[in-house]
């Protein structure tokens, strides 16, 4: 069996829009984009944040991607030089040879490479997914998407990098009416930065 596996950098009032980058996802105005980004340039000062999430992604077997996540990676992850020096070289090789399973009742064609849409009913094709053997399956973003699939019980473990900042306004990974769930925390440690990283697996995953 797979682990279905969200990854977030969040706020401490829940927020996980936009922490890449200022024009990442700007949707209901969001103009706070980049604020984890910024956030580690001037306080993680020896990359720690950086080197957990390199050892993280070495697990990732395959993405599970929302619409808008999907065009965000594809612009940027399925662009980049695989030759390039260091972590972004090798996630860029990474992301481009693992399956990218997409869920959209938009797309009806995607670009990057080794990447298929999920079809109409997702929970289905999701818990197909997750039965088989393999690793990893790791969700970045799609808030939507992770909602659904918790409604079906198919999240596995939320990994969060939980930032020092109140932000206010933006996208809560954890928003009004979520499913309501029972989790484990397995793995906790501060940074030097002041950010937080903690695990929580399923309470009946063992």
């Amino acid at each position: 069996m797979s682990s279905i596996v969200v990854q977030a950098f969040i706020s401490l009032d829940g927020v996980v829009q936009g922490g890449g980058g200022p024009e990442e996802d700007r949707d209901g105005g969001f103009d706070q984009g980049g604020w984890a980004m910024g956030f580690d340039e001037q306080h993680d000062v020896d990359n720690e944040g950086g080197d957990i999430i390199a050892e993280w992604e070495s697990k990732t077997e395959a993405l599970l991607l929302g619409r808008k996540t999907y065009d965000i990676f594809s612009d940027s992850w399925g662009r980049w030089d695989e030759n390039a020096e260091g972590f972004q070289g090798e996630l860029t090789r990474r992301y481009n040879r693992i399956p990218k399973y997409v869920a959209s009742r938009t797309l009806t064609e995607l670009g990057w490479k080794n990447s298929q849409l999920l079809g109409p009913d997702v929970p289905a094709a999701v818990a197909e997914l997750r039965a088989k053997p393999g690793g990893e399956i790791r969700i970045w973003g799609s808030t939507l998407l992770i909602r659904a699939l918790a409604e079906h019980g198919l999240i596995d473990e939320y990994r969060l990098v939980v930032y020092p900042l109140v932000l206010g306004a933006g996208k809560k990974l954890f928003s009004e009416g979520f499913p309501p769930s029972a989790f484990t925390l397995v793995e906790s440690r501060a940074l030097q930065s002041g950010a937080v990283v903690s695990s929580y697996r399923r309470s009946d995953a063992g």
